[in-house]
């Protein structure tokens, strides 16, 4: 059976890994070998379920709760459910003949042991949904990044892995790519991030441009929070351009596959301009066009610097 065929015969983690469709970047494109393929959805689905987790955003039922070895009714303690989801993972990693209990890991197994995986990326994003719970606010862009070392970062250095291309130098130009695919969401999820009281704007940015929290919770945003957005932005697309030569350091259909990347993150941003950074409407969305011609982009730009 393959790998994620085994997720998929359990209805909540079909839900979980169909969210795929949602990211701004292709997870597991149609040109890459099935294995890749494979392996990167086992990922996925492990990053997006520890993500559920923290936002509260699982499907009703329980079910993953049970999967855990949780009552249904502890869906809603979310420190309880990352706790267990970290005692299932030991048991992807550890060397006995016991399964994994919850579909989405049994499914990572395999790639774990194919591609020689550390647990270490995977610890990382469930800390990073555990500091969700208790830190709700950032006074710095230092601070900010430091979670997305958490929160972003372990999975390219992840798909680096699956792929058999990481070294020092791509992890680097990784990292600058991932935390500004992060930061690039953050912006687009300002007032749903304020719905769960949760600010990823630096506070010290938000003093310099004169943004209150009270100027999130209104329909549409004023000019100093589009200034402030705008300046955010331009703080990812350095970092877009920082991991351009990644791109550039790798050949075939990974090539394709981290220009998908880098250009998804740069379609977010352009839809967040297009949208005159006014982003508390609802999440500006890149349309597939406007991806493809991003691609197209982030190419030519790698062949050149390469």
């Amino acid at each position: 059976m393959i790998r994620t065929q085994q997720a998929r015969t359990d209805a909540a983690a079909t839900g979980t890994l169909d969210k795929a469709a949602d990211e701004n970047f292709p997870v597991a494109p149609f040109f890459l070998p099935r294995a890749w393929r494979d392996d990167l959805m086992a990922v996925y689905g492990f990053a997006r379920l520890v993500d559920d987790i923290g936002d509260g955003d699982l499907a009703p039922g329980g079910a993953d709760a049970r999967h855990l070895g949780l009552e249904p009714g502890q869906t809603e303690d979310r420190v309880a459910m990352l706790d267990a989801l970290e005692t299932d993972l030991h048991r992807v990693f550890a060397g006995s003949a016991e399964m994994p209990r919850h579909p989405l890991l049994r499914a990572l197994r395999p790639t774990v042991r194919a591609c020689a995986l550390t647990p270490e990326p995977f610890l990382a994003l469930i800390e990073a949904n555990r500091q969700d719970q208790k830190i709700r606010r950032y006074g710095t862009y230092a601070e900010l990044r430091s979670y997305c070392e958490l929160s972003a970062n372990p999975v390219g250095r992840l798909v680096l892995q699956i792929t058999g291309t990481a070294s020092p130098e791509r992890i680097r130009r990784s990292d600058a790519v991932c935390t500004a695919l992060q930061i690039a969401e953050h912006l687009q999820d300002v007032a749903e991030d304020l719905g769960r009281d949760r600010i990823y704007l630096p506070a010290d940015d938000m003093a310099r441009f004169h943004v209150r929290e009270s100027d999130l919770a209104v329909p549409s945003g004023g000019a100093s929070l589009r200034a402030l957005v705008a300046f955010e932005a331009e703080r990812a697309h350095a970092l877009l351009d920082e991991g351009i030569p990644l791109v550039g350091s790798v050949n075939g259909r990974l090539k394709l596959l981290l220009a998908g990347f880098v250009a998804g993150g740069r379609a977010a941003l352009t839809a967040i301009s297009a949208a005159g950074f006014d982003v508390l409407p609802g999440p500006p969305r890149p349309t597939a066009p406007r991806l493809l011609r991003e691609v197209g982009v982030v190419l030519r730009r790698a062949h050149r610097e390469g």
